[in-house]
């Protein structure tokens, strides 16, 4: 394909080891995760990251998760400094070739790095919108509807129902989710579910899976009531324009777009409908 290289410059596996080189560039480019989200694709099954470093310093990343059936690539990080060197492409394509067996791939496309991925034979499949608010509770309509707070004994359930609507199991990352964020993990039985994580900058909202917008709205609702002054994003699938303007009205605000893509042929899996936020671009 020509892909850049530079010569003397391989990448390398990722390990615990490198958590700090990995951070050091989410600082450097005002991204938001926190160490215990690099855990995630360092230490679950099949999953893991490539490097490339000079002198000790890591100049850029790739990661991967496999999700049994899904394998999703994310934190494709590149120093500041270091861009247009070709270190994408030469990660990339490492992280592409630790995948070669799996069923779909799929990421979530800045449209910076968008024909990065286009010239790797990534397609669009549906965009999406990163929302902030800091919660203002007297912007909340009156609490409604059946959510409650999640249990740990709703998880087996809320795993189950997840495995058809998000198309493979993440049941390992609800987990942490719930355990790392049980203010943000509430359920409406038999109709929907939501979770949320800590960030460096700001809190993550999602995934949020509802049977319909009422039951999105009630989880958000019954969830942001209790979490007045702080910050969270929310990533938006752009495929119900009401729900979006629901966001918007309690005070959520968009600042960009991103684009869900698959390599070519692989469709993708689940009911991207009934997802009325993901669980981050990293994490899909």
């Amino acid at each position: 394909m020509g892909h850049e290289s530079t010569p003397g410059l391989v990448p390398r596996k990722m390990t615990v080891q490198d958590l700090a080189g990995g951070l050091r560039l989410c600082r450097a480019s005002g991204w938001n995760q926190l160490e215990e989200d690099w855990r995630m694709f360092l230490e679950s099954g099949g999953s893991g990251g490539f490097l490339i470093e000079r002198d000790g310093n890591v100049l850029g990343t790739a990661a991967y998760m496999r999700y049994d059936a899904l394998a999703w690539v994310a934190m494709m990080l590149v120093d500041p400094q270091e861009r247009r060197a070709g270190f994408g492409a030469q990660l990339l394509a490492e992280a592409l070739a630790a995948l070669a067996d799996a069923p779909c791939v799929g990421l979530d496309a800045t449209p910076l790095g968008e024909p990065l991925y286009r010239r790797f034979g990534f397609v669009a499949d549906y965009s999406l919108a990163r929302t902030k608010a800091t919660v203002d509770c007297a912007r909340l309509p009156e609490l409604a509807g059946v959510a409650r707070p999640m249990l740990a004994n709703d998880l087996e359930g809320v795993c189950r129902w997840d495995r058809e609507v998000f198309g493979a199991d993440r049941s390992g990352l609800l987990a942490s989710l719930f355990a790392r964020a049980p203010e943000c993990a509430w359920v409406a039985d038999d109709a929907g579910y939501m979770f949320g994580r800590p960030g460096y900058l700001y809190g993550q909202l999602g995934p949020l899976v509802a049977a319909d917008g009422g039951t999105a709205r009630a989880l958000v609702t019954r969830c942001l009531s209790g979490l007045g002054g702080r910050t969270f994003a929310m990533d938006v699938p752009l495929l119900d324009g009401e729900w979006l303007e629901f966001l918007k009205s309690v005070g959520f605000v968009e600042e960009r777009r991103f684009t869900r893509m698959f390599l070519r042929g692989h469709r993708h899996p689940g009911i991207p409908a009934r997802q009325y936020a993901i669980c981050g671009p990293e994490f899909a």
